[in-house]
């Protein structure tokens, strides 16, 4: 009955006679075929989300070459002189170019320093003039010439050295 009633539509709106086979005909793909059809889909979502995500893990580790770190700090010179201790764990020499102390992250002081070379693999001394108070948190921020920076919080001691 379905099939009469298809014929019928059919022939009624005059289809073209390759539609009119399309219709007609009850063959469909075979399973390998559609199974086929599915691991080239998938095969290429696959190398889509491969290329994705290697262009965003490329961008993102484009500066692995330099890998900062903070090693430790010294207050001491009677509450006008820190020791930071910058090390650089990647492959590549690293600058330092500024240093910014503060009571928090938010209102820091940019502090002149020379610039500091960094080498690969190595840990290095930056001795800044900066008066700090016993006891009080401080906020640091060292910024390398390749725009990368460090950031750490350190308390003071709680008597002056």
């Amino acid at each position: 009955m379905l099939n009469n009633k298809v014929e019928s539509f059919l022939n009624n709106k005059k289809v073209d006679s390759l539609t009119y086979r399309l219709f007609k005909s009850k063959k469909a793909i075979s399973p390998i075929l559609a199974t086929l059809l599915l691991v080239v889909i998938a095969v290429a979502a696959i190398v889509v989300t491969y290329a994705w995500v290697m262009t965003y893990t490329g961008h993102l580790t484009g500066q692995a070459g330099i890998v900062l770190y903070f090693g430790n700090d010294r207050f001491y010179g009677n509450g006008s002189q820190i020791d930071i201790f910058i090390g650089n764990s990647g492959t590549s020499d690293a600058t330092i170019i500024q240093v910014f102390i503060g009571t928090s992250s938010s209102s820091m002081n940019n502090l002149t320093i020379s610039q500091t070379s960094i080498p690969a693999n190595t840990l290095q001394k930056i001795t800044v003039n900066y008066q700090w108070t016993p006891g009080t948190y401080y906020s640091f921020k060292a910024i390398a010439s390749s725009g990368l920076s460090l950031s750490w919080t350190d308390q003071a001691p709680s008597t002056l050295q």
